[in-house]
């Protein structure tokens, strides 16, 4: 028979939100306006890490001393690694010393790198200076990689057995050693050189007789990465080959550390939200913590540098000032080819820079994305040119103006499905960033080609 039983309206919300309830965040509020230390510690307690580092985030800076005030003796390193870079240095700088070595030594070597690395040496050697030798030592060891690189993102902490051991000795190892990571997922193999050969997941382990020997166990996913390898590549890696855990390695093939999937997923995270603001022209380490003045220096650089390249299309435009005289509805037409050429660059720019950035879009299949674009931009060119002409036509009474707004918009069309992937693809062919600087390149070609070819087209034909 099945369970009858009904939910409870609260406990089915929260199932289904995944976060706190907005009675829960008043209440939070409250108790910070309060000074309510019992208050916030309580209702707190039950609540996830992650959630407790959204908290503060969303907080203003002055409720932010004040929460970090009441609450600063429970502020662990799970919380620590969770809060977001661009106020982290703040709160700990609020934190008590003591409150800051202690979060720190609970902290895996990974989330300790990722805690000091931007921080100035004064800093940094305070915090490792909590940490025992071994997980200094560790730290320092990572801090040596090269910035966003795989040796930076790993950690230190690797379950590992030797090749020829049984699956009952690497279960009584297991059960005997209290240094074990908190959560890993494989065991891996090495041989008398730390030459890392394969892995065993502990599923396989678990589900297997304590005479098997490991090596017969090993998945066929296993796959070394380099310490000096890009992040962007090892987030690729995981992704593409759908890995759980993988082994670092050194210039020696020696293993050095492994990387875990939530610090894999992390960086492709990152990834895509750098390029999305990136393409949006807004700094890639915007965030809605940020005050005012840093926001307007993140964003000024790319509006100036607009200003310039719109500068271009008051050039066009500037040359048929006799044709818009002359014809005063071209001057109430042209925002609707340009807008409309804009739209589709950046439908297509976003296909391309997400193609570029998941491997999708490569030198073997260029010339065929590009042709579909092409061909994509004359259908939706067409269609449009039908609808904008024969309504240019009936409004304005003139078949010749619906034919130019009509072949405008054809042109307009197929420049801006071809800009927005020709200009990615080149820019990722020089070695630069395609989601850098793309959108402005095919805003300022799609307006600049839609305003000339509206305009030519018109003194053509109308004049």
């Amino acid at each position: 028979m099945t369970d009858q039983t009904p939910i409870p309206d609260d406990q089915a919300a929260d199932d289904e939100d995944f976060l706190p309830r907005r009675e829960l965040l008043d209440r939070i509020d409250a108790a910070i306006q309060a000074g309510d230390a019992a208050l916030l510690n309580t209702l707190l307690d039950p609540m996830h890490g992650a959630d407790i580092a959204d908290i503060i985030e969303r907080l203003t800076p002055a409720e932010r001393r004040a929460f970090l005030t009441l609450y600063s003796g429970e502020i662990d390193g799970e919380i620590l690694s969770e809060i977001d870079d661009s106020i982290r240095d703040e709160v700990i700088e609020q934190l008590p010393p003591e409150v800051v070595a202690e979060a720190v030594r609970e902290m895996d070597s990974d989330d300790v790198v990722d805690l000091v690395e931007d921080m100035d040496e004064p800093e940094r050697q305070e915090i490792l200076a909590a940490l025992d030798a071994t997980d200094r030592a560790a730290v320092q060891q990572s801090l040596a990689y090269p910035e966003n690189s795989a040796g930076r993102l790993m950690q230190s902490e690797v379950v590992t057995a030797p090749e020829h051991w049984t699956v009952g000795e690497a279960v009584a190892f297991l059960q005997s050693e209290e240094w074990l990571p908190e959560q890993f997922y494989h065991i891996v193999l090495v041989d008398p050189r730390r030459h890392p050969l394969g892995y065993v997941t502990l599923g396989r382990l678990l589900a297997s007789s304590h005479a098997t020997p490991l090596h017969d166990i090993t998945e066929d996913s296993f796959r070394t990465i380099s310490a000096f390898a890009d992040e962007g590549d090892v987030a690729y890696v995981f992704n593409q080959y759908h890995l759980i855990s993988a082994p670092v390695v050194d210039r020696d093939d020696r293993l050095v550390g492994i990387i875990t999937i939530d610090d894999a997923m992390s960086v492709l995270d990152e990834e895509h939200e750098e390029d999305i603001l990136r393409l949006a022209g807004v700094g890639d380490e915007s965030h809605v913590s940020d005050g005012p003045l840093a926001t307007a220096r993140q964003r000024l650089p790319w509006l100036v540098v607009n200003l310039f390249t719109a500068s271009l299309s008051a050039i066009v435009i500037s040359r048929f000032e006799d044709t818009i005289a002359a014809l005063v509805a071209l001057a109430a037409l042209m925002p609707i080819v340009a807008s409309t050429g804009g739209i589709a660059g950046t439908q297509s720019l976003a296909v391309a820079v997400r193609a570029l950035a998941t491997r999708e879009l490569g030198r073997a299949n260029a010339r065929r994305v590009v042709m579909r674009e092409l061909v994509a931009g004359m259908l939706n060119g067409v269609c449009l040119a039908l609808i904008l002409g024969v309504a240019g036509w009936l409004i304005f009474g003139d078949v010749r103006l619906g034919m130019v707004l009509g072949a405008a918009m054809i042109v307009n069309q197929i420049v801006a499905a071809l800009g927005g992937v020709l200009v990615p693809l080149t820019l990722n062919k020089l070695g630069l960033d395609p989601a850098l600087a793309s959108g402005t390149f095919v805003t300022t070609m799609t307006d600049v080609m839609g305003f000339f070819a509206f305009l030519g087209l018109a003194t053509l034909v109308l004049l």
